[in-house]
């Protein structure tokens, strides 16, 4: 009989535990992992967020598995790697007031070989609301993704339906043209001729077909003032002082 559940969370238990002795020298307590399709959101996490029976509480780390068949596996633990910085953090540091990624947070990034960007290329600003990153080259993200994904690592169970977004992520994704890493590492399931994976895709995309980059995006802020602008651009606004969000 199969178990998709078990094989899922042993898997991503498995990647939590590795990243946290490499990178965070094991003084990370554990978490939850939860699988969730938040819009907009490849992951997040989430300070004390599950108490058990007899008081104890536990923090969260949700990864959307849209992502899984359609980017890198290495763009994945970039995620969770991610993440786990959050963790460091409400533990041992300072984190910023609601989701400002603080300089602290990006200072420890650096340290651990992400380079946290407003863009998720170089770049970006260091700090802010709303923050991707890329691996730096050479860096001990990258030197950990070796060790980990020549173990036969893998993500065994995968979303068959993934959106739009998360298409145009995979094709645009950094992690894709990485150097000296292992195949396995930067291979795009969709893309895969040698695989069995069958994906749909909602909406208009195809992981087959190269994507146009739009020349207008639309933005939207906190308090939910939408504008449209150019792909890349950064704006705050001065009403609630966040900002905006390419949709």
């Amino acid at each position: 009989m199969m178990k998709p559940t078990i094989e899922t969370y042993t898997e991503l238990t498995q990647a939590y535990d590795f990243f946290n002795q490499k990178l965070f020298n094991g003084v990370l307590p554990g978490c939850l992992i939860t699988l969730q399709r938040e819009k907009h959101t490849v992951g997040y996490f989430s300070n004390g967020r599950f108490a058990n029976t007899d008081g104890q509480l536990t923090d969260e780390i949700a990864i959307n598995p849209s992502y899984f068949a359609v980017t890198p596996i290495v763009e994945v633990m970039q995620t969770l790697v991610h993440e786990q910085n959050h963790q460091w953090q409400a533990r041992f540091g300072t984190p910023g007031r609601g989701r400002y990624h603080n300089k602290e947070w990006a200072d420890k990034m650096e340290s651990i070989g992400l380079m946290p960007s407003s863009t998720g290329r170089p770049g970006g600003a260091k700090t802010g609301d709303n923050m991707a990153d890329y691996a730096i080259e050479g860096g001990p993200f990258l030197e950990a993704c070796k060790e980990l994904l020549t173990q036969s690592f893998q993500l065994s169970w995968y979303d068959r339906f993934p959106d739009e977004r998360a298409v145009i992520n995979g094709q645009n994704s950094m992690a894709a043209r990485l150097e000296n890493m292992p195949d396995s590492a930067t291979r795009i399931l969709a893309r895969d001729e040698s695989s069995q994976v069958v994906v749909q895709v909602r909406a208009s995309a195809s992981p087959d077909v190269e994507l146009k980059k739009p020349t207008r995006v639309k933005y939207t802020c906190d308090c939910e003032i939408n504008i449209w602008a150019k792909p890349d651009i950064e704006v705050r606004c001065c009403a609630c002082d966040s900002l905006f969000e390419a949709e």
